[in-house]
């Protein structure tokens, strides 16, 4: 039984698409006979023809990849957009960087292992950007022979 005719008067009269109007399975044959839009409205008014509801979008989806992306995941190659240094800019690296030097560089001198001279010239060369780590900068302290000599 085709009923194109009947769906797009009806579509018309309720001002929506199509594929939203719903027609009860029981009352076929009444529907069929209708093809007037005024016979058409009877039956909408008799809730033989109705519209269905608009269908929403689901958010699990978003919710369930924003829980992956809190985790840390999903983060890959392949998810990323824009260079390197503008996920995290140079800047933000450099002040991590010598805020960590600064810290050690003052423990050290608070534990004796560096006197005041030696603190302001490893501390310049930090400015500087001579060192990339924490473990460099020792290093670098400890085979120019700046730590002070303990035990003895």
């Amino acid at each position: 039984m085709n009923l194109t005719t009947q769906k797009k008067l009806a579509a018309k009269i309720l001002k929506v698409g199509v594929n939203r109007v719903w027609i009860d399975p029981e009352h076929m044959e009444e529907v069929s006979r209708a093809i007037t839009r005024n016979s058409i409205r009877a039956l909408i008014n008799d809730g033989v023809i109705k519209a269905k509801p608009v269908n929403g979008i689901s958010s699990y989806r978003s919710k369930k990849n924003a829980e992956q992306k809190s985790k840390g995941r999903r983060k890959g190659h392949g998810s990323r957009k824009g260079a390197k240094k503008a996920r995290t800019p140079k800047k933000q690296a450099w002040m991590s960087t010598i805020r960590s030097l600064r810290v050690v560089l003052k423990d050290m001198r608070a534990n004796d292992e560096i006197d005041k001279t030696t603190y302001r010239k490893l501390y310049n060369m930090a400015k500087g950007g001579s060192f990339r780590s924490k473990s460099y900068m020792k290093t670098y302290a400890k085979d120019h022979g700046m730590l002070k000599e303990t035990g003895e």
